[in-house]
């Protein structure tokens, strides 16, 4: 007698232990950082010019309340005003991770069926990455400015550039890590080459794609907020951070409400990929009966 099967209800059990678990994570970050700031300003701690104190090390109840106290005289909360700050980052990150990410699969895919062009160009890629950020950014900023391109999409480009490399390699390594009998076995039907990338080495290769796109999700961010600050773009984070850090010595708390937001983004951003990869594992073909 056949047996039926029954679809098990959703379990909410993992949900709230992974919650539980961020809030304890977050919970002992917040006691590490007081508890650092009490010893150092209990024994004077001193490490070179660093001193412990509420400049240098503010109370974590002061960054959060600084969030909900107006940015300058009679003006907006600071939560508003980095709010639209990150809403302007995020959109030339998420820019930046779409064209990174597409650039960096497409090279990975060309490395992966031609190792005449892997010797190539393989090793330009790789030192690509040796040139520090900041010294292509303001290049990058006056070239496509002066072809009428906007200054945040020069800032995207930036941000890509800090996106492909990953994709890139992790391409080429999930593409060429299928098993040689299936390759061989979808060669004997007479597969194409577009067939087998589809049927085989896409499917293959998603756990070596989605840990490259966790990489850089969080790269786009870094990349946009560094971007900003060649390109005088005041409207995003590191608009903000550069003008916070002017009023640093006066007011700390909101230069580090600023980083809190920047690493608010950047979690948000990978949760994004966290959460496309549960959709997009789950109706892999390996996954569906």
């Amino acid at each position: 007698m056949a047996s039926i099967a029954v679809e098990q209800p959703p379990s909410w059990r993992p949900v709230f232990g992974r919650a539980a678990m961020l809030a304890g994570v977050l919970v002992a970050l917040c006691l590490l950082w007081e508890g650092f700031k009490w010893f150092g300003e209990t024994t004077g701690l001193k490490i070179g010019s660093f001193v412990v104190n509420d400049r240098t090390f503010p109370h974590i109840h002061d960054i959060v309340g600084q969030l909900f106290e107006p940015s300058r005289r009679n003006g907006p909360l600071l939560i508003e005003v980095l709010w639209d700050a990150a809403l302007f980052t995020a959109k030339e990150a998420a820019v930046g991770f779409v064209l990174g990410a597409s650039v960096g699969f497409a090279l990975g895919v060309l490395l992966a069926h031609s190792r005449l062009l892997q010797r190539g160009f393989l090793p330009y890629i790789v030192a690509s990455q040796t040139i520090p950020i900041l010294a292509i950014a303001p290049m990058v900023v006056v070239w496509l400015g002066g072809r009428g391109f906007p200054d945040w999409f020069s800032v995207s480009v930036i941000a890509a550039y800090l996106t492909f490399f990953p994709v890139t390699i992790n391409t080429l390594r999930g593409l060429t890590s299928v098993d040689p009998r299936a390759l061989e076995l979808m060669r004997s039907y007479a597969a194409s080459p577009l067939q087998i990338l589809w049927r085989l080495r896409l499917p293959t290769s998603l756990p070596y794609l989605f840990a490259a796109f966790k990489i850089a999700a969080t790269a786009s961010v870094v990349g946009a907020i560094i971007g900003e600050l060649p390109a005088s773009i005041q409207d995003g984070l590191g608009g903000a951070i550069l003008n916070f850090n002017q009023y640093y010595a006066s007011s700390p708390e909101s230069l580090w409400a600023t980083n809190l937001i920047a690493a608010a983004l950047g979690i948000a951003f990978f949760l994004a990929v966290v959460i496309v990869e549960r959709i997009v594992v789950k109706r892999a073909p390996e996954h569906v009966a």
